[in-house]
């Protein structure tokens, strides 16, 4: 289950992490956002603990979404050690997001 981060709790749940930690910036309005969560849970349920996520609402955290670059939504950053190691925007399939993540090998 995704937990909901502010800009008061980011550090420590994101950047002190000592678990790899998908972040998903999205807006209650936006349909594409909701398209995209199951995924995403399903993505971190399969890694059986060995990755976290976390939800961002950027209508009620605009720093966290400037701070990080957020122009567009749904945006998933993967923080691996307290620094973003891979982005990805849009819904997109399974495959597509994990493959974008860095989070299983490109097929050859």
């Amino acid at each position: 289950m995704a937990t909901a981060v502010t800009e008061s709790t980011f550090d420590q749940e994101v950047l002190e992490s000592e678990t790899p930690v998908l972040v998903d910036f999205w807006a209650e309005w936006c349909g594409p956002c909701h398209a995209v969560s199951p995924i995403l849970e399903r993505i971190v349920d399969e890694r059986n603990g060995d990755l976290r996520l976390v939800k961002v609402n950027i209508d009620e955290e605009q720093e966290l979404a400037r701070r990080y670059g957020i122009m567009s939504i749904p945006a998933m950053i993967l923080f691996k050690e307290g620094e973003p190691a891979a982005a990805t925007i849009g819904a997109q399939p399974k495959g597509a997001i994990e493959r974008a993540l860095g989070l299983v090998e490109a097929e050859a």
